[in-house]
C-alpha cells in the first residue's frame, strides 16, 4: 500500500486490537430460518426476514414473471425512463395499506431518508433528533444544511424544553424519531412527540422501518398502531426487512409525494427499484392484506424466546418488539459469544461500537415468523450453553 494510505491498515488494526473489527461472514444460502454460512449451516438469528417473506414462494414467482415480461434493469432514473406501471401500482398499493393519501418510493428505507430530509429542511431550519436515531437520519440531517438539536432518547419533556429555547429561530422545524429502534428494540412514543411537534408548529417524521410489517393492524406500521393517521407529516419506511425484499418508502400527503418527486435527490439522480423488487413487494402486500398469521406468529414466537431469555437469566435492555438485544457490555465479550455460539451451529452477530455506545455491546437477536418452537428452544440451548461457559450465566 501506498505510504499516504498506510493510515488505514493502522486503523484497521487498532480495530482488531480493541475488538471492534468487524469479520463479515459469507452467506450461500436463501434466507430463512437456517442458513448455510461461511460452509455450515445454522440456525439464523440474525436475519431481519421478521415474517419469512424473503423467500416465499409467492415473491419468487411474482419476480421472475415480472422479469420475463420487463427484463432486470430499470436502465434509468424515475424521472427519465425509470418510472413503470408497476412502481405506480406499488405506490398505490402501499397508501392504501398503510392507510395514507400517498406514497413515493426509492431504492431503500436508507435512501428514502437522504431523499426526504434535504427536501423538507435547510441551512435556515432546524431539525430536532432523537438522539439514537439511525444513522440514515442523521446522514439525512448532515446533508440538509439544517441545525441539528438532539434530545434526549425518547425522552418527551426534553424534546418539549428543547423546541421552547430554540423553534423561534428557524424559519421551518422538523421533528424526527425512529419508530422502533433497532439496537434496543424499543418502540418510540410517537403520541406524545405527535402532541409535542403539533404545539410548536413543528413538522414531524418518523422512520418506521422496524415497525413496517410488524406493528400495527396486520403490519400497517407506527402510525396505524397508534390511530395516528393525519397526524404524522412524513412516514418513512423500508421494504428491505419485514417485506422481504429491498426498497424504501415514504409515505403522507399528495403535495409531499410529488416534492420528493422534484427534489428527492436518490429518486432523481439514482436508478430507479428493479422490476422483480417491485413485483415482489406487490406480492408481499398481497400476503399482508390476506392474513395477519405471519405477523401473529412473529409476536408469538418474540414473546416466548425473549420471555425464556430472560428467565435464564440474560438481560435484553429494554425491548417491546420481536428485535431482543442480550446485553453483554465490552466488545470482545459480545464477539467471542458470536463466535462460539457460531461454532455450536446457530448465526447471532455482536453488535458494538461505533452502532451502539462503547460499554454496550450485544448480540442482536432477530427473531422471525420463519422460526418454529423448536428452532427457538434449540437457540434458547445454545445460547444457555455459550452463556454458561462464558460466565455471563451461572455456571
Amino acid at each position: 500500500m501506498a505510504q499516504h494510505l498506510r493510515w488505514i491498515d493502522d486503523e484497521i488494526a487498532n480495530l482488531t486490537s480493541s475488538g471492534l473489527y468487524n469479520r463479515i461472514r459469507t452467506l450461500s444460502s436463501a434466507q430463512g430460518a437456517y442458513l448455510t454460512v461461511d460452509g455450515r449451516r445454522v440456525l439464523n438469528f440474525c436475519s431481519n426476514n421478521y415474517l419469512g417473506l424473503a423467500n416465499h414462494p409467492r415473491l419468487v414467482e411474482a419476480a421472475r414473471e415480472a422479469v420475463m415480461r420487463y427484463g432486470v434493469g430499470p436502465a434509468a432514473v424515475r424521472s427519465i425512463a425509470g418510472t413503470t406501471d408497476m412502481h405506480l401500482e406499488l405506490e398505490r398499493r402501499l397508501a392504501k395499506f398503510k392507510g395514507a393519501e400517498s406514497t413515493i418510493t426509492f431504492q431503500s428505507g436508507f435512501t428514502a431518508n437522504l431523499g426526504a430530509i434535504p427536501a423538507l429542511v435547510g441551512s435556515e431550519d432546524g431539525i430536532f433528533s432523537d438522539e439514537l436515531n439511525h444513522a440514515s437520519i442523521i446522514d439525512g440531517c448532515r446533508l440538509s444544511g439544517a441545525k441539528v438539536v438532539r434530545y434526549a432518547h425518547a425522552q418527551v419533556d426534553d424534546l418539549r424544553r428543547v423546541l421552547k429555547a430554540q423553534r423561534a429561530s428557524f424559519r421551518r422545524a422538523l421533528v424526527i424519531s425512529d419508530g422502533v429502534f433497532s439496537m434496543d428494540g424499543d418502540v418510540a412514543p410517537l403520541p406524545e412527540i405527535a402532541a409535542a411537534a403539533h404545539d410548536h408548529e413543528a413538522m414531524l417524521m418518523v422512520d418506521d422501518a422496524h415497525g413496517e410489517g410488524v406493528l400495527g393492524r396486520g403490519g400497517r406500521g407506527i402510525v396505524d398502531h397508534f390511530g395516528l393517521h393525519g397526524q404524522v407529516d412524513v412516514e418513512v419506511g423500508t421494504l428491505s426487512k419485514a417485506f422481504g425484499v429491498v426498497g424504501g418508502v415514504v409515505a403522507g400527503s399528495p403535495s409531499l409525494a410529488d416534492w420528493l418527486r422534484q427534489r428527492g435527490r436518490p429518486f432523481l439522480f439514482s436508478s430507479a427499484m428493479t422490476i422483480p423488487d417491485v413485483a415482489a413487494c406487490l406480492a408481499a402486500i398481497d400476503l399482508l392484506e390476506s392474513s395477519t398469521e405471519l405477523v401473529d406468529r412473529l409476536w408469538e414466537n418474540a414473546r416466548f424466546f425473549k420471555g425464556e431469555m430472560q428467565r435464564l437469566g440474560f438481560d435484553t435492555g429494554r425491548s417491546t418488539t420481536p428485535i431482543t438485544p442480550i446485553m453483554l457490555g465490552e466488545a470482545p465479550l459480545a464477539q467471542e459469544f458470536s463466535r462460539k455460539l457460531f461454532e455450536a451451529g446457530l448465526f447471532a452477530m455482536a453488535i458494538g461500537y461505533p452502532t451502539v455506545p462503547k460499554g454496550k455491546a450485544r448480540i442482536r437477536v432477530m427473531i422471525s415468523a420463519a422460526h418454529a418452537r423448536d428452532d427457538l428452544e434449540k437457540g434458547l440451548e445454545l445460547f444457555a450453553g455459550v452463556g454458561r461457559t462464558l460466565g455471563v450465566l451461572p455456571a
